[in-house]
């Protein structure tokens, strides 16, 4: 078996500097495999063998899953290290400043990021990698508790869980449509974050534990993780270093999801979002916080928080609900024009809370035409990566995303190809450009192309009432 360290340094060099200079790793966690399935396609360079095209990238990129980038800047950047076989020597070493990539990240994720070439060496610093390696291990049992043993495999043993699978049960909609004729409805449902690295997280009795945001903040997902405290705990009872670490069906299980909403709306922008929340209940200043946030997309929409039972429930990721009413909003401004159906070429402008601002439009072919304006660009290589995964992550949502919950309020798909994420082969062409005027202080962008491109997509797609809109095939095609 070789690993990323195995390779030629040669090799791995030009991978690294490929992967930086295309901005086709973010977090990173995902990047040493993906570098070693792609480097294993540099044979086919001999004189015998067939070119290395897009589409053979595509397939050979089907075995992995890159939330972040959105699957373009990862493609460009294996054609560059793919063709650099015939070009060893050439230098393709980008003229950056990576402090400034850097800050421009930290604004798109939420928490401190790295952009380099450690960051493609899966060399982030990510928590479990930091680890004592005598500490003890403790996964969830699935009772609400921990297993906590010498070794990974002992821990695993130890709880007993029967690995999940994914189901055939139908995708729900568990928020009801406010009461009244409405021009434009829309319901969404569960949907999984599917941030790679899983939830992990190291402490010494006594000390600090370790985050589980060392290299992104997985759109929002981990901010509030419990691993932190776990990890704490777990150390102080038990005199010892604890590593705590979820799997990727304890994430499914365990972390949060996006809140399913269910609106209506008219073309004078008036109408009613009611929006999940949890069970318990949610703070009167974070439901203040989605009020304002809303405000400034939807003016005209009233929000109604609605209790439920099921998977835990975060505002915090990306976009959380004010997505949802500028995508309702942007439906309701061309809703009472004449011939309303599907419709392509149409700019979609959306303005977030933090500043930022985006122009998006699906073309005749599918591809998507996005402007940004984030103020100061800083780094254009990571603008456009993140926005570039931002309609990534927008595509899947309109289109194809979703998990299944069963009456008890357990999630029942738990793998990653259940989740509905748009795969490489299936993913349009993004082109970015930054919109003029784009020289103020340096906000978040990505989010707004996020929202912009989900309602680009759904006017391009009719303005069907539920999401997804096209569970069966848009993601794989």
């Amino acid at each position: 078996m070789t690993t990323l360290d195995g390779l030629p340094e040669p090799e791995r060099e030009r991978w690294v500097e490929a992967l930086v200079a295309a901005g086709g790793s973010q977090c990173g966690f995902c990047t040493p495999g993906i570098v070693m399935r792609l480097a294993a396609l540099s044979s086919t360079l001999a004189p015998s063998g067939p070119a290395v095209t897009p589409e053979r990238i595509d397939r050979a990129l089907v075995a992995h899953l890159c939330r972040c980038t959105g699957w373009q800047t990862v493609r460009e950047a294996a054609l560059a290290a793919l063709a650099g076989v015939a070009s060893a020597g050439e230098d393709r070493k980008p003229d950056r400043d990576l402090d400034q990539a850097a800050c421009r990240a930290g604004l798109e994720g939420g928490v401190a990021q790295q952009v380099g070439p450690a960051v493609v060496l899966g060399r982030a610093g990510f928590a479990d990698d930091t680890c004592p390696p005598d500490a003890l291990v403790a996964v969830p049992d699935g009772k609400g508790g921990y297993a906590v043993a010498e070794s990974v495999v002992a821990a695993r043993t130890l709880a007993g869980k029967v690995q999940g699978r994914s189901s055939s049960l139908a995708l729900d909609h568990p928020v009801s449509l406010p009461s009244g004729p409405w021009a434009l409805t829309l319901r969404t449902g569960w949907v999984e974050p599917a941030y790679v690295e899983p939830d992990a997280s190291w402490c010494a009795p006594g000390g600090t534990a370790a985050s589980p945001c060392a290299n992104g903040g997985a759109f929002g997902g981990k901010l509030h993780s419990p691993v932190m405290a776990d990890a704490r705990r777990l150390a102080d009872e038990h005199r010892r270093p604890v590593r705590v670490l979820w799997s990727r069906e304890d994430v499914v299980r365990l972390g949060p999801k996006r809140p399913p909403v269910a609106g209506g709306i008219d073309p004078d922008g008036s109408g009613v979002l009611r929006v999940g929340v949890p069970s318990d209940g949610v703070s009167e200043d974070r439901w203040r916080q989605v009020v304002g946030a809303v405000a400034v997309a939807a003016p005209g929409l009233d929000l109604v928080p609605v209790p439920l039972s099921g998977p835990p429930i975060t505002f915090d990721l990306r976009a959380s609900v004010w997505a949802e009413a500028a995508v309702l909003a942007a439906g309701a401004r061309v809703v009472g024009r004449p011939g309303v159906g599907p419709r392509v070429d149409v700019p979609i402008e959306v303005s977030s809370p933090s500043g930022g601002r985006a122009v998006a439009r699906c073309r005749p072919d599918g591809s998507i035409d996005v402007g940004v304006d984030a103020g100061s660009v800083l780094d254009a290589v990571v603008l456009r990566s993140y926005c570039i995964g931002a309609s990534h992550q927008a595509l899947g949502w309109v289109r194809s995303e979703g998990i299944a919950v069963d009456d008890r309020g357990a999630v029942r798909d738990l793998t990653v190809r259940s989740f509905g994420i748009v795969q490489a082969r299936a993913m349009p062409q993004v082109t970015v450009t930054v919109l003029p005027g784009s020289d103020g202080p340096a906000v978040n962008g990505s989010d707004a192309v996020f929202a912009a491109v989900a309602a680009a997509r759904w006017l391009a797609d009719g303005l069907p009432p539920e999401w997804p809109t096209d569970r069966g095939g848009a993601g794989r095609r």
